[in-house]
């Protein structure tokens, strides 16, 4: 297991390398960020000389590259358009987009899996065809809609969450937007799961269990769910990062101040550090749930061992 980790964990260096390289290319060498600063204003030749400077442009792109993760490493990640350190930036975004990434994977993991369970189990009955067709319906729904939708009838008309979320409020008032963000992975969860459950039901092993006198719940937890749950994880373990930097919908409707936020007033003002900051982080958040989905495998499934 250990040399295992160390393997991965060096092939997600060039991974990293790669990405990264990616983002800084499109970002800043395709594009000029300094004629982006003063919009359809000509910039001033000395001023846009200096900005250039600061922000190391001036230099050629393999210089810039080089430059650019040796700040990283350090911890800094620049200076945002507006003054701010980009890093002060992450620390009030990633703060409120970690609470409602966290909400939303308890309710996808909670809601989903059981609900697949449960219609799994029971695959061409009644309860198995509304549960399809209500994730299809929940699938179909944009974001926006149902978002929208909850905000005014629990938000407002009810008044049981708030309509709106600060960046520093309990983990509580992200109940509703977290909601909101996980519906869609929770219906394909439920799905994944379903499908999961009913084709593994068959198999011998579980008729192997169920003829040796174990209990029904025993043989659904022990034996016919952990091997269920591989392609479950697999999906769950990518979407941390999807929700992570996909929430812009749900941030804005609920006027949250996360990284979604952040990326679409970096992208909108063409605001280079901060875009490029943002997405690099996430990056190392892809990787790394990755990892941590590899290493599931082995405890959902005793058979897979990493020698």
């Amino acid at each position: 297991m250990g040399r295992y980790v160390i393997r991965r964990l060096l092939q997600m260096v060039p991974v990293f390398v790669g990405s990264t390289f990616l983002i800084f290319l499109m970002v800043y060498a395709l594009g000029d960020p300094v004629a982006a600063l003063f919009g359809d204003r000509a910039p001033d030749p000395v001023t846009a000389a200096r900005i250039r400077h600061d922000l190391y442009l001036d230099q050629p792109l393999w210089k810039q590259y080089p430059h650019y993760m040796g700040q990283i490493f350090q911890g800094n990640f620049g200076t945002a358009f507006n003054g701010r350190p980009v890093t002060e930036l992450m620390a009030s975004a990633f703060s409120a987009t970690l609470r409602l990434t966290l909400v939303a994977i308890v309710m996808e993991m909670i809601a989903g899996i059981a609900l697949g369970v449960f219609s799994g189990l029971r695959r061409g009955r009644g309860i198995d065809t509304t549960v399809l067709v209500l994730t299809l319906v929940v699938v179909s729904v944009p974001t926006f809609v149902s978002g929208y939708l909850l905000q005014y009838v629990f938000g407002v008309k009810w008044e049981w969450a708030a309509p709106t979320v600060a960046a520093g409020a309990p983990l509580g008032h992200f109940l509703l937007p977290g909601l909101v963000l996980a519906l869609v992975s929770l219906a394909y969860v439920t799905r994944l799961t379903r499908t999961s459950i009913a084709e593994n039901a068959r198999a011998d092993y579980v008729r192997t269990a169920v003829a040796k006198g174990l209990p029904r719940h025993r043989v659904i937890t022990r034996h016919l769910l952990r091997n269920s749950l591989i392609p479950v994880v697999t999906f769950i373990g990518t979407d941390i990062g999807a929700l992570m930097g996909g929430a812009i919908v749900t941030e804005r409707i609920f006027n949250i101040h996360g990284v979604g936020y952040q990326l679409y007033q970096g992208i909108l003002r063409q605001n280079s550090p901060t875009v490029v900051g943002f997405v690099t982080i996430l990056v190392l958040v892809f990787l790394i749930a990755n990892l941590l989905v590899d290493l599931l495998y082995a405890v959902l499934d005793p058979r897979i061992r990493y020698d």
